[in-house]
């Protein structure tokens, strides 16, 4: 196949090229009018061609929860968002991916049902450390944390004794340990209430501030690559900034939900945009753009985290609804549209969603660009097209989203995983 465009996002910028691929990976990287003889042509005309999105926090929930969201339907709506490989995370599947049983169980449950590549994450809890290596050689690309509870009896949170315990065991491993970070000491019981404001007063920004100053603490003596998930608030910057500079291995991601929704937009009982963190304010979503775009946050990921809808839609009272977004889908076109509306080409989404997240996976060589010897794993989107959010239209297993009703630009219109066509028509020639 030779797929071709006026727009490609090639290593050396944007450009018309043409793309050849064989056996699933890229070959060449050529000029536009460069047509290997007897290749099937796809000529794109100018849509903009992009390495597939590599979504790093994705929780399918299979098996177990399978009523929550199956491998199934998430990478049915991985492939319309663009996404071509997923991370699955350890929880909230039963069991959860916390031994090398429990990851051959996520495996045999994913068997078959998935059209997007999809590799897993494995899971620190209280009392695991002895299992890190096995999970690590048994293939999974990162671990997964929480300082706080997390909502499933499954997956425990872990004390700074706990982690004592794991770094030195993380650093040898080397793969990263990604956290949420949340001080559960400084989280404020959460009471019924159909006020937003209530919800957002009981996790405050300081409970993050000192959980990634715990985490860079236990760096200090063990320095285990370790990456900040769904980070909040800007403010929480100079701590990574501090660190990073004395060479210490940590990364940092926001979302979607914390790049496009402000607190003082959600009006009291609206339960969908319920996630912990909590989204802040109009300012701290500013800042959050302006960390991104200064290298200070590392990448974008969707933190998928479906539920079926009565356990979202709890008749307005956010302390009992389940604290999660679903967005796989959205992902791209979200992020997007708050790019284009701050003049942002659409190329640093490369960066922040493929490359980067490739390398944080270790998949980088593989995955994250579209250069020869890497996957064919390609998105073609185009960046002009808008749509309204319509959650029927959403593959995920349940249409609960608070992007319902918004206007997007960015709709994909085919990709690619491996060179084989998962989403969108075969234009080929």
């Amino acid at each position: 196949m030779v797929l071709r465009s006026r727009r490609v996002a090639t290593l050396e910028g944007v450009r018309p090229a043409s793309i050849h691929v064989s056996s699933g990976r890229i070959v060449r990287v050529e000029g536009w009018d460069d047509v290997t003889a007897g290749a099937a042509l796809v000529d794109t005309g100018d849509l903009l061609v992009m390495p597939g999105i590599v979504d790093t926090h994705v929780h399918v929930n299979e098996p177990g929860r399978t009523s929550w969201e199956g491998f199934e339907t998430a990478t049915r709506a991985a492939a319309a968002g663009g996404v071509t490989t997923i991370l699955d995370m350890p929880l909230n599947s039963i069991p959860a991916t916390t031994t090398v049983k429990a990851l051959e169980a996520k495996r045999a449950a994913a068997s078959g049902k998935c059209v997007v590549n999809v590799e897993f994450i494995g899971g620190v809890v209280p009392g695991n450390t002895s299992e890190l290596e096995g999970l690590r050689d048994a293939g999974v690309r990162a671990f997964k944390c929480f300082l706080s509870p997390s909502g499933v009896d499954e997956f425990s949170h872990v004390t700074e004794r706990d982690l004592s315990k794991a770094f030195p065991v993380l650093s040898r491993l080397g793969l990263p340990l990604m956290v949420h970070a949340e001080d559960p000491a400084l989280l404020l019981p959460s009471a019924s209430s159909p006020l937003y404001a209530s919800y957002l007063a009981s996790r405050p920004i300081d409970a993050e501030h000192s959980a990634i100053e715990l985490l860079v603490g236990l760096m200090n003596r063990s320095p285990a690559p370790v990456h900040v998930v769904h980070l909040s608030s800007a403010t929480s910057v100079g701590i990574t900034r501090a660190a990073r500079v004395r060479g210490l291995p940590l990364s940092v991601e926001t979302c979607p939900h914390y790049l496009t929704f402000a607190a003082e937009e959600i009006v009291d009982g609206a339960t969908e945009f319920k996630c912990a963190p909590p989204i802040r304010s109009a300012e701290e979503r500013e800042n959050l753009w302006q960390a991104l775009l200064a290298g200070e946050i590392d990448l974008v990921a969707s933190d998928h985290s479906p539920c079926p809808p009565s356990m979202k839609r709890t008749h307005g009272d956010f302390s009992s609804a389940w604290g999660g977004i679903a967005s796989l889908q959205l992902s791209l076109s979200a992020v997007w549209t708050g790019a284009r509306s701050r003049g942002i080409p659409p190329e640093r989404l490369a960066q922040w969603m493929s490359a980067a997240p490739a390398r944080l996976a270790g998949l980088d060589g593989s995955k994250g660009a579209l250069a020869p010897g890497y996957d064919a794993d390609i998105t073609v989107w185009d960046p002009d097209a808008r749509f309204v959010v319509d959650p029927a239209s959403l593959l995920h297993r349940h249409q609960v989203t608070p992007y319902a009703g918004r206007e997007h630009y960015g709709i994909v219109r085919r990709t690619y995983v491996g060179g084989r066509l998962v989403f969108g028509d075969d234009l080929s020639s």
